[in-house]
């Protein structure tokens, strides 16, 4: 007999009795329910016999991995539907992800076409109410059979695995058998909702030198309500994508001749990075930061200093050939190793530390062609970098500081409550990846995980996303679609002060290397740009709006008053512009609030004669009439407090 744990209940099973039974025995509305369980704390599929005391908590739909099991399973059932209508397809990864999941396929035939038959098989499969059944077979097995399948990514996945000596595992659900390391829910049937979503290309493996895949999107619910509640919400972050939105608004758009990843910025999106720009700076002189300007590109001497030469190379933009050239350049990928020089100027003491460092950087990096997405991925970027030198001892609280400035951004900005913070650490088994020794890395992420924990951080901890120098606390934020990117980074280094020989006399008078925190405040500009868009669909606070004011006068005879004005406005500092075409009134007020503009103040004659003007709100409507210097009073008001509405 086994003790099993549930909660704080304890009861006896049979030795070799599996997660599913123990379920089932607890009531049949838990094994309904169930998808997965945790044994021990460890994620684990239900077939998983007991063999040993332990403890176990069971896992729905509601829970996160919950949902993964389910739409992994949801992923199974296309690719078996997939393969039943295209037998030639071949079948590549299946993960589940954020909000759904995902297959890619190699066919001939175009998929995109054929999404409401895959469907409709899909819904064949769940009927059947196929089992999943878990097995594994020998390395030399397992290629064998996928190599007389035709399956060629599987045998190259298989042969991965194989490499770093782990089990071959598969499932199987009636005739279709999949590559597969689970967990799963028991059977298809419990896959009542789901939806494919859409069909488009996708390299093998993220890189842009393989073939081209389909990949088909979709999602899937235990409740048909829930599904359409999200295709609803889906609708909506359609309608706020700032790739649609800011082109229609004439922020931002692209041009096929100037390249993929290298937005235009029109009029509109300048001046919001203008404002953006100037706040930043403005608020980092405030809290002591003192600005550089570096050079765009660098020798690969400076790089090969940094590390970023053997750790980054393939992301940079070089100019010149090693073997060939005496001297060969590379536009900067990150202003860190730059902004040291100015720290080596000269000599320094303890005295002079802490020392801050900020610039508004402009920034190259070779992203994937695949990777591209509007503003928030990008190949030429500006950000709002920073890195600090300063003592062991004043590292905490100068953490703290730059965690408060971000805050104050992101509370300023209205996306504090979106974002979600990740402790980013290094991947022990990928040693390659990074510079330093484990007691070097086990020290900095000691020390950042101490501090974190001291700020009361509610982090997450990604295994393997700490830069090649240091780990580094990342601010997460999703965009309307759900996925989710870095918008912001503080990290500690204690490895490139010693590359770039950077050292201080310490108060004892030995010499001793800084600490650095690299930081941004608001980070990329354009990605930030991206997701207020969304966040506000196009509809920016006073402060930022590219367009604060609209005056509207009525007829002709009300342009002279509505210059006048305007030109006073503008001399208090207002972005203001005159409608004067000869429309009638109700379609400029429709087009003004088409463009999402705060203020429209409407001059017809009573407030030509008055020097008044009768003020609609964005989103409240007609405010009355008031004096323009009343009305100068309130605007100056909302843009002074930065007051979101």
């Amino acid at each position: 007999m086994v003790k099993v744990k549930l909660r704080e209940d304890y009861r006896e099973y049979e030795n070799g009795t599996s997660a599913m039974e123990i379920a089932k025995s607890l009531g049949a509305g838990l094994f309904k329910a169930v998808c997965v369980c945790k044994i021990d704390g460890e994620v684990k599929d239900l077939r998983t016999k007991i063999e040993n005391d332990c403890e176990i908590e069971f896992i729905t739909f509601d829970d996160e991995e919950g949902k993964r099991a389910f739409r992994h399973t949801a992923s199974h059932i296309l690719a078996q539907a997939v393969k039943r209508l295209f037998p030639e397809a071949k079948l590549a990864i299946g993960p589940a992800v954020d909000n759904g999941f995902y297959y890619d396929f190699d066919c001939d035939k175009s998929l995109a076409d054929s999404l409401d038959k895959i469907e409709a098989e899909m819904k064949k499969i769940v009927k059947e109410g196929l089992v999943l059944e878990q097995f594994s077979l020998p390395v030399d097995e397992a290629l064998k059979m996928m190599e007389e399948k035709g399956e060629n990514y599987k045998v190259e996945l298989i042969r991965e695995h194989a490499e770093k000596g782990e089990a071959i595992s598969f499932y199987k659900q009636g005739d279709f058998v999949e590559l597969c390391a689970g967990p799963h829910i028991p059977d298809t049937s419990r896959v009542k909702a789901f939806k494919l979503t859409s069909c488009t290309g996708a390299y093998w493996r993220g890189n842009e030198k393989n073939k081209m895949l389909q990949r088909i999107y979709a999602t899937a619910f235990t409740k048909q309500a829930d599904l359409e509640e999200y295709l609803a919400q889906v609708e909506e972050a359609k309608k706020r994508d700032h790739n649609k939105l800011g082109r229609e608004l004439e922020i931002f758009t692209t041009v096929e001749s100037v390249g993929q990843g290298l937005p235009i910025m029109l009029p509109k999106g300048t001046a919001i990075l203008q404002i953006l720009q100037r706040f930043v700076e403005d608020e980092e002189t405030k809290r002591g930061w003192l600005r550089t300007k570096t050079p765009l590109m660098a020798k690969s001497d400076l790089y090969k200093i940094s590390g970023h030469w053997d750790h980054y190379k393939d992301g940079m933009f070089v100019m010149g050939d090693e073997e060939k050239d005496d001297e060969v350049f590379a536009l900067r990928p990150m202003t860190c190793p730059f902004q040291y020089q100015a720290y080596l100027n000269r000599a320094r003491s303890y005295r002079d530390l802490p020392m801050r460092l900020a610039e508004t950087s402009t920034l190259f990096r070779n992203e994937a062609s695949g990777e591209m997405h509007g503003l928030i991925r990008v190949r030429q970027f500006t950000i709002s970098e920073g890195h600090l030198m300063c003592t062991p001892e004043q590292l905490e609280d100068e953490f703290k500081r730059c965690l408060e400035l971000c805050v104050f951004m992101l509370k300023t900005l209205g996306l504090y409550e979106d974002v979600s913070y990740r402790f980013s650490q290094w991947d022990p088994e990928d040693k390659e990846k990074y510079i330093g020794t484990p007691e070097q890395w086990d020290e900095a992420q000691g020390i950042m995980g101490k501090i974190l924990d001291n700020l009361e951080i509610p982090y997450k901890i990604g295994i393997g996303e700490a830069a090649f120098y240091g780990p580094k606390l990342d601010i997460q934020i999703k965009n309307v679609h759900g996925k989710e990117d870095t918008l912001i980074t503080i990290q500690i280094d204690q490895m490139l002060a010693e590359k770039f020989g950077m050292e201080y006399v310490a108060s004892d008078g030995t010499k001793k290397n800084p600490y650095i925190i690299h930081r941004t405040s608001i980070g990329c500009y354009e990605r930030t740009l991206a997701l207020l868009i969304e966040k506000y669909a196009g509809a920016f606070p006073m402060w930022l709006a590219p367009e604060q004011i609209r005056i509207l006068p009525i007829a002709d005879r009300h342009q002279d008053a509505a210059y006048s004005l305007k030109n006073k406005l503008f001399d208090m500092g207002f972005r203001v512009e005159v409608d004067a075409r000869s429309e009638k009134l109700g379609y400029k007020l429709r087009e003004a609030q088409l463009n999402k503009i705060p203020y429209m103040l409407v001059i017809g004659d009573n407030e030509a004669e008055n020097g008044t003007v009768s003020v609609r709100k964005r989103g409240l409507g007609d405010q009355g009439v008031m004096s323009a210097d009343d009305f100068a009073a309130l605007a100056k008001s909302d843009v002074d407090s930065k007051v979101i509405w």
